[in-house]
């Protein structure tokens, strides 16, 4: 049986090791046609089969080192997808390798994949693609063992419009005519080191980059190119920092793709190019966090990975400390306790609204039958970091456990594993404090769900003023508003109107004339930072501000980025007088949003089931 339960692949018996891609972008079809060559590893005796996942693929032929081979799809899955059970002409022994060749084609709703008419662009002339593999949906574009227990190295070839730029997760390796069709060029790339599945990407469209770096160009439209490169430019920066925390930078280039609103995510830590929201363009690089957790990725996650969905927390987790020591570094230890405080805040949310038995919730959940999809909240984040903050106050201090971390990173570099590899390491690292380590309850942290156990210790300079403005709103009574003004904020950062915000949210609904008040004196309507943004509009909903539905709305459909996407939907839903509107607005809005965040907040408005 599959180890991994998101995934029909048996990697114990046979290894994808490397990836011939040929393919092409059809933007009338709206399809990716080609063939795959995937270099299979014979990991047992006598190998005469080979099972690869598939989801909505159609596949024309087969071959096993140029000679036909036999094919059959198995039983399709709600959200695996089907496998694709191959047949060899011959048997391999262990350590042989075979070439096994697939043409296929992907479906126009791939769920890995968003095709936008000229229209939907910020240039309005040509088309746009982009992928978003992680978790499961590298299977929606190629036959693959999409389970993150196998790495592979690949080489690509890609026809495109000539008109249009094509990037991969890789490095680029120049571009030439298309042969087959002058009006095409055809792009390649290599990755050299071995990647999983959910890091194959590929974006297509108008492209632009400006150089902001040594290894760095930032791509996008171009009315967006510029102010993503002044949002950006600190990237370098980040990189060095983390280069001397971590090691070294093992894959050449880092590259930044800002892509359209309806991105799902804050980043996605694409191998040699990350991909990012447009949500983060607040002009004041206050959201550059987000770039720092991307490139942290390049070590925990993109070298040592988890091998399965279950241990997603060993990539995020992890990437959160790296994130918020790289932080420190460059803003000083008061801001990285400040930004851990938050993501203790984030996970308190988090927790209150899938509820503290939600399984879950547990920072390993069970994830048989379960779409890692659905599963997917800050809970691997912030769980995960709180547990690395915590040992790291436990065994002494940031330096100690940095040493820790670097020493992981290099032996489990280019692996996949699961916790018990780490917390063996942890150990064995740490082989004089393991008095200090057994004190630690492992199986609540891991295995229970709610909050953590233990909450580690944070320094409050940087939080304290937040909490002190929070008090006094929730405190204050009709009589009190009058006391409030717009130099109640004069000394604070975009990060700390967050975490004021956030605290409020975490409390009862405020009045409704308390909401009014804060609109009047701070008029939060005219920030656009979307971070403070969300929040400002959260608050308005639940306190039943009739004002704030239409822009809550407009926040919601503008961009899709689940993190703001899901909260507005779901509180407008909640709230009796925009209920209807919100089904009706996301109705209209559904074809042209990614299809995961549209499956998912379809789900959240209890329109599917």
């Amino acid at each position: 049986a599959a180890a991994d339960p998101s995934s029909f692949a048996v990697p114990s018996r046979c290894c994808t090791r490397h990836l011939y891609l040929r393919c092409r972008a059809d933007f009338s079809a709206r399809t990716l046609r080609g063939t795959a060559a995937l270099t299979a590893r014979a990991e047992g005796e006598a190998l005469r089969c080979l099972v690869l996942d598939t989801k909505d693929l159609q596949i024309f032929k087969v071959t096993v080192n140029g000679q036909d081979a036999k094919f059959a799809f198995g039983e399709k899955h709600s959200f695996k997808g089907t496998p694709l059970e191959i047949t060899f002409p011959f048997e391999l022994r262990r350590g042989q390798e075979a070439i096994v060749e697939l043409s296929f084609e992907s479906s126009p709703n791939s769920s890995a994949l968003q095709w936008f008419s000229p229209e939907q662009t910020s240039g309005k002339k040509h088309p746009f693609l982009f992928s978003q593999c992680q978790a499961t949906h590298c299977r929606a574009i190629f036959p693959c063992q999409d389970t993150p227990a196998v790495k592979l190295t690949y080489y690509a070839e890609i026809s495109v419009p000539k008109e249009l730029v094509a990037l991969m997760s890789a490095n680029r390796d120049g571009e030439m005519p298309d042969p087959e069709d002058s009006s095409r060029k055809i792009y390649c790339f290599s990755q050299n080191v071995p990647i999983p599945c959910y890091l194959m990407a590929l974006v297509v469209g108008a492209l632009e980059s400006r150089k902001i770096g040594p290894r760095t160009l930032v791509w996008a439209e171009k009315e967006l190119v510029d102010k993503s490169a002044y949002e950006f430019a600190e990237a370098e920066a980040m990189l060095k920092t983390a280069e001397d925390l971590a090691g070294p930078y093992v894959w050449g280039q880092y590259d930044l793709l800002v892509l359209p609103p309806s991105f799902p995510y804050g980043g996605m830590e694409n191998p040699c190019l990350t991909f990012v929201t447009p949500t983060l363009l607040a002009g004041d690089r206050s959201l550059s966090n987000v770039i720092a957790h991307e490139i942290s990725h390049s070590w925990t996650g993109n070298l040592v990975t988890n091998k399965t969905w279950e241990h997603f927390w060993l990539n995020e987790g992890h990437t959160v400390y790296l994130e918020r020591r790289i932080g420190g570094r460059l803003f000083g230890e008061q801001f990285r306790h400040f930004q851990a405080l938050g993501g203790w805040r984030e996970l308190q949310n988090t927790i209150n609204t899938l509820g503290d038995k939600n399984p879950v919730t547990n920072l390993i959940p069970n994830l048989s039958e379960v779409d890692p999809d659905v599963a997917y909240s800050s809970v691997p984040y912030e769980k995960g970091f709180a547990l690395l903050f915590h040992l790291e106050q436990l065994l002494g201090g940031p330096d100690v456990f940095m040493g820790f971390l670097k020493a992981y990173i290099q032996h489990f570099a280019y692996k996949s594993i699961v916790t018990e590899d780490w917390k063996n390491f942890l150990y064995s690292y740490f082989k004089d404090k393991v008095d200090v380590l057994d004190k630690v309850d492992w199986n609540s942290w891991f295995h229970a769900p709610g909050m953590p156990p233990a909450k580690p210790t944070y320094d409050m300079t940087l939080a304290n003023a937040c909490v002190a403005l929070s008090q006094r709103w929730i405190k204050a009574k009709e009589s009190d508003l009058g006391s409030f003004s717009s130099a109640d904020l004069k000394e604070m950062s975009s990060q700390q109107l967050i975490e004021f915000l956030a605290l409020l949210l975490l409390e009862d609904p405020l009045p409704l004339s308390h909401v009014q008040r804060m609109q009047q004196v701070y008029d939060f309507n005219a920030i656009n930072n979307s971070e403070i943004r969300f929040r400002w509009l959260r608050l308005c909903i639940k306190s039943r501000w009739e004002d704030a539905i239409p822009l809550a709305l407009k926040m919601a459909t503008d961009q899709g980025r689940m993190k703001f996407t899901r909260p507005l939907f779901r509180d407008l839903y909640s709230f009796d007088t925009s209920r209807d509107l919100a089904v009706k607005t996301f109705l209209e809005h559904r074809a042209s949003m990614h299809p995961v965040t549209s499956m998912l907040v379809g789900k959240d408005l209890q329109l599917d089931q």
